[in-house]
């Protein structure tokens, strides 16, 4: 299935980006972008490094002055859902508008989302975890 393999690229992606210092940031949160993957990652100023090109979902890795993290655009919303609810068994921070999601640390969320909109959900936090 090739949203299993969106999500293992997004987890690598979080594996290489490791834990960030969060933030609580009083600022204003502008209305949700909306648009295709090249133009959300116009506005946060990244190339994207396309990793799946999909009918269902396009994927990229970025990079910006605020860090490393995951882009994806998404055909339909149940789609999104449903590579979200997968994603979150990896941790990390997800920030989620229509159709699309940018997956990072939570100080790189938190900055993406003072330019994209958007609202932020959180992975499982598996640190607690013995193994």
């Amino acid at each position: 299935m090739r949203v299993t393999h969106a999500v293992l690229g997004a987890a690598a992606v979080l594996a290489l980006a490791g834990c960030g210092a969060g933030g609580e940031g009083g600022e204003k949160v502008p209305p949700t972008a909306t648009g295709s993957l090249e133009s959300l990652a116009a506005e946060v100023r990244c190339k994207p490094n396309m990793q799946t090109d999909a009918d269902e979902i396009r994927q990229a890795i970025c990079r910006n002055g605020d860090g490393r993290f995951v882009l994806a655009t998404f055909a339909t919303d149940r789609g999104q859902r449903e590579w979200i609810n997968d994603a979150k068994d990896y941790g990390g921070y997800y920030l989620v508008g229509r159709k699309w999601v940018a997956v990072g640390d939570d100080g790189v969320v938190e900055a993406l989302r003072g330019t994209l909109g958007g609202d932020v959900e959180i992975g499982t936090d598996h640190h607690a975890h013995s193994g």
